[in-house]
């Protein structure tokens, strides 16, 4: 379609509003209510199923969730060493939105959770205890117990939350496409992903992370329960965390409701703190020098054993409670997490290179859980091993949740100590409640624009549902059917991460397609209509032009350039669009977008915007005062071409278009004849 008016905007490049995705939406969320009713109404029914099911993953599939969590991990790490590290999360041109500091910050946080407190006592003690081979309560047990509790939230964890990630941000940033998983799957299926198979895949990220979410409260909430108790002598029951579960929904309810900016954001800024202030209390009042020195050791311990970690089945031994308790669990839990963090990462990496995702999502965060995992299990190992506390030990192998508090009993100041981190505590029920409602929000919703959240009602809805899920969890057997739940949960998005990786990586071959395509030759221009004379070239060079030049040139060059083009292939039968858009409600300038239809491959999208920049000193605007000035570059799918139309005359315009338009074609061509390949990508799907 081309408009007469330059300045008239098309039905087409009005958006259309947000809505909900119907059938995701309305699927989750019955499997939840069935599941979660089931559960409060029939506990040991449900608590029986639970077993059951499990029994069944752990023996059918405990391989495959140690084959799978290591396969991702080189994965994401052979991406970012190779070619494809160079590219991009956005556009070309796009640049990170935080700085290096800011965004290491938000990685950082991304590392923190409640599970941090609850297994950073309980389980360096657990192996010690009862180590999965070998003889417990020995010097290589408690060396082994670290390496264990390190190796569960290592690289293997963040190497899925990567993939994720990653996926999310280059599907989204660079092509435009929904923030869903879907979307990284259509490499694979096509248009397919708009019907059922898109639906499955982003209903089993909704179903895995609503239950990954809730396994993280309701140990928050358990948690909670004995620091209550040891503060105010509350009992610990099921009244106590149903009443901590409604607080903590409201508070989640305000907090995500009043956005990421403000709720969000502060509450996640107070957590890093706060968590920051424990470890230091923990590391200045205790045994500083050992510490320091398990810290040393524990990395070391840690890189030099992972390699024998990573596939440790125990095939001879076979541990199976262990395995089911542990590691397997873990893997599911990072599994279930991986959306939920995932999209997390990708909305504040736009603009960073792959490699730069990959090195600080695996570096940044890793280095302060592995910190605070030392600190705080290396002091509860002195404190049994040392000072012959095994009432801690034998305390935590009946009751994991009392661990915490009570290593922090043996410092002064407990109460104050105590509080702080029943604060600390609740805040991370909060941060992890309200983000993944936002997040499950978004999975669940089809937007206009990628940059946008879903409304607060449905926020609101996935807060509450997190609650309920949560409270059902704990009736049933609290915590161990909160592990169960995630690694059965956990199974069918772990096999969607495997076709993640297949789709990602057929898209990033189309980066060598098109750097190819670039380096061919355009056509031959007849005639000198493409040459300027050296006055000309000079003059251009010199140019700064302001806002009525700009708009003279889009007005008497670029729009009639672009229609003459849009015209000649209408009527070769091609659907075109032609489109104006202001840059915003107070300018005159406007962007102007050229957009060939090509039914299911890839479209031709061509865009001349005006971009304002400082003008620089030595110019005539410089010297008159006059602060800024316009250059009119041009835009592709992939982002900016790094040139300036500004000077051009018509036929240069018309040439310029042609010419990116052939290397299109060629880079259309060089995938189409790979073989198994499919076009990338439509202009849009639902």
């Amino acid at each position: 379609m081309v408009t007469d008016n330059p300045r008239a905007v098309d039905n087409s490049s009005i958006q259309t509003k947000d809505h909900l995705n119907r059938v995701v939406f309305y699927v989750s969320a019955l499997i939840i209510l069935i599941f979660s009713l089931t559960t409060i109404f029939f506990n040991d029914f449900a608590n029986q199923v639970l077993n059951t099911v499990l029994a069944w993953v752990s023996s059918t599939f405990s391989w495959y969730y140690l084959l799978a969590a290591t396969l991702y991990l080189i994965f994401v790490i052979f991406i970012a060493c190779s070619r494809y590290g160079d590219i991009k999360l956005g556009p070309k041109h796009s640049k990170p939105e935080f700085s290096l500091l800011s965004w290491s910050a938000m990685l950082f946080a991304a590392g923190i959770g409640t599970d941090l407190m609850f297994f950073s006592v309980a389980e360096p003690l657990s192996h010690y205890m009862n180590p999965p081979v070998g003889e417990g309560q020995t010097f290589e047990a408690a060396r082994q117990s670290m390496v264990w509790t390190l190796f569960h939230y290592g690289l293997t964890g963040w190497g899925m939350y990567a993939l994720v990630g990653m996926a999310l941000g280059y599907f989204s940033y660079r092509y435009n496409l929904p923030l869903t998983i879907r979307s990284a799957l259509y490499p694979i299926f096509g248009k397919r992903i708009d019907g059922a198979i898109g639906h499955s895949v982003d209903t089993a990220a909704v179903i895995g992370t609503i239950f990954g979410i809730a396994t993280t409260c309701g140990i928050a909430v358990v948690q909670l329960n004995y620091g209550l108790h040891v503060l105010f002598d509350l009992p610990e029951n099921l009244w106590v965390q149903t009443i901590l579960i409604l607080v903590a929904v409201i508070v989640t309810i305000i907090s995500v409701t009043t956005g990421v900016n403000k709720g969000i954001r502060i509450l996640s800024e107070v957590n890093v703190y706060v968590a920051i202030g424990l470890m230091l209390f923990v590391l200045a009042l205790g045994n500083t020098e050992f510490l320091l020195n398990a810290l040393v050791q524990n990395f070391g311990d840690y890189i030099t054993r992972f390699p024998s970690l990573a596939l440790e089945s125990f095939a001879f031994e076979q541990p199976k409670d262990w395995m089911n308790s542990w590691t397997i669990f873990f893997w599911a839990w990072w599994v279930a997490w991986s959306p939920f963090v995932g999209l997390f990462l990708a909305r504040i990496s736009r603009g960073r290179t792959i490699r730069e995702f990959v090195c600080g999502t695996l570096i940044i965060p890793l280095l302060f859980t592995m910190t605070w995992l030392s600190i705080f299990g290396s002091s509860a190992l002195y404190s049994v091993i040392f000072e012959g506390n095994t009432t801690l030990a034998e305390t935590v192998l009946v009751n994991p949740a009392h661990g915490f508090y009570d290593l922090l009993a043996q410092y002064p100041g407990f109460s104050f100590i105590a509080g702080v981190a029943t604060i600390t505590g609740l805040l991370f029920y909060v941060t992890s409640a309200d983000s993944g409602a936002l997040v499950l929000g978004n999975f669940t919703t089809k937007f206009s624009s990628i940059d946008n959240d879903a409304p607060r009602w449905l926020r609101v809805f996935w807060a509450v549902a997190i609650g309920v899920l949560t409270l059902a969890m704990l009736m049933a057997n609290g915590i161990t059917a909160l592990q169960n739940a995630t690694v059965i949960m956990g199974l069918p998005f772990s096999f969607v991460m495997l076709l993640v990786m297949v789709g990602l990586y057929k898209s990033l071959r189309l980066e060598d397609y098109r750097k190819a395509s670039r380096s061919l030759n355009a056509a031959p221009v007849v005639g000198n209509v493409d040459i300027l004379n050296w006055k000309q070239r000079l003059s251009r060079v010199m140019q700064h032009p302001g806002t009525t030049e700009t708009l003279k040139m889009l007005n008497e060059i670029c729009y009639p350039a672009v229609n003459t083009v849009a015209d000649e292939l209408i009527k070769q039968g091609m659907q075109i669009d032609v489109t104006t858009t202001p840059l915003d409600e107070s300018e005159v300038l406007y962007h102007l977008d050229l957009t060939i239809h090509l039914e299911d491959d890839h479209n031709f999208v061509y865009q001349i915007w005006p971009v304002r920049y400082t003008a620089p000193q030595f110019s005539e605007r410089g010297k008159s005062g006059k602060r800024f000035y316009y250059r009119l570059e041009t835009f592709l799918y992939e982002g900016s071409q790094d040139n300036d139309l500004a000077g051009y005359t018509k036929e240069q315009v018309i040439n310029d278009i042609l010419d990116k338009y052939e290397r299109h074609m060629s880079f259309l061509h060089m995938n189409r004849i790979q073989p198994g390949n499919r076009p990338l990508f439509p202009d849009s799907y639902d």
